[in-house]
């Protein structure tokens, strides 16, 4: 699972060829876990084809691209460079917490689910019921309301990285796998009632959607700003990254906190274009609703008329 945090490893200056450089056995646990992501979601995929049922190659390309990110943060030579330097580390966490969300998010794994999952017998609960029952939870209620999302967002950045708990953290590769974890969890929670694709126990509208977004961005922003402009050294685990590596600790956590600044912007211009195809979409649909509402509207009048001609027809008959 890579070198234990602490310990100083000999590695070269990190370059995109060395970051990239899979590395199957460094991070073991993770690499299990994008495996049975990419193969629970292929089995439900599948189940719905042999029913009959479509699924949209564009959904399951993007929980592809978004495993294979997570893989890229966990079991590459980045999870190297990310014992020894906080930029690399930074990086990390902005995949995980940043990136990797949104793309798994835009492959609706709970809407496959819902559809692929096997329903229980007459009076039981099967896989697809269970599921139900815990999205209607008061617990997901709770998880997934921006009034604990948004403050979690901002509290994993602050309350990491401008306390002692990061040090510590990272004295234990458990306590550093803990951290990857969570990134990718935080991140999820975040960006899973903004994004809308899937179902969810809170789904705003589109503007609340934006503002929610906006009011976490501007905090990611600063926190990067602040480390860029630190004049002394926030954490102490990477006070001595190896000599090999050629970097000082202060230029390496600037870059770092450039890394912070610049990944608020990627999501936030992610986020907004899948909003803004989902608001058209949505909007589509409502105005192909009010047509077939206003046609058949519009055939009843013409009905109704019909029979008024031919009812002063048939008395004009009669009086004759």
């Amino acid at each position: 699972m890579g070198s234990m945090p602490g310990m100083t490893q000999e590695l070269p200056p990190w370059t995109l060829d060395r970051v990239l450089a899979f590395h199957p056995s460094s991070n073991w646990p993770f690499l299990l876990g994008c495996l049975l992501m990419l193969g629970l979601y292929v089995t439900g995929v599948v189940r719905l084809r042999r029913r009959g049922d479509a699924w949209p190659v564009g959904r399951t390309v993007a929980w592809v691209l978004g495993v294979l990110t997570v893989a890229m943060a966990t079991c590459t030579g980045l999870e190297d460079y990310g014992m020894q330097m906080l930029s690399a580390h930074m990086l990390q966490h902005m995949v995980l917490s940043m990136f990797s969300p949104i793309i798994l998010l835009m492959g609706a794994p709970i809407t496959l689910a819902l559809r692929a999952l096997p329903t229980g017998g007459k009076g039981s609960h099967g896989p697809r019921e269970l599921l139900v029952a815990l999205l209607h939870s008061r617990y997901v209620k709770v998880i997934s309301h921006p009034a604990f999302t948004i403050p979690l967002f901002i509290a994993s950045l602050y309350g990491l990285y401008f306390t002692p708990l990061f040090d510590f953290l990272m004295r234990s590769t458990l306590g550093h796998e803990l951290m990857m974890v969570h990134f990718l969890g935080v991140g999820l929670l975040f960006f899973w009632p903004i994004m809308g694709v899937d179902p969810g126990p809170h789904r705003p509208g589109h503007l609340m959607r934006m503002l929610e977004l906006f009011i976490g961005m501007p905090f990611h922003a600063f926190f990067g700003i602040a480390i860029m402009m630190s004049s002394g050294l926030l954490v102490t685990t990477f006070a001595h990254p190896a000599a090999s590596l050629h970097v000082s600790p202060l230029g390496d956590q600037h870059l770092a906190g450039g890394l912070a600044w610049a990944f608020s912007e990627i999501p936030t211009f992610i986020v907004l274009i899948s909003l803004t195809f989902q608001w058209a979409k949505s909007e589509e649909r409502v105005s192909r609703r009010k047509d077939r509402t206003a046609d058949r509207d519009g055939d009843k009048e013409l009905n109704a008329y019909n029979d008024y001609l031919a009812g002063l027809q048939r008395r004009s008959g009669a009086q004759s």
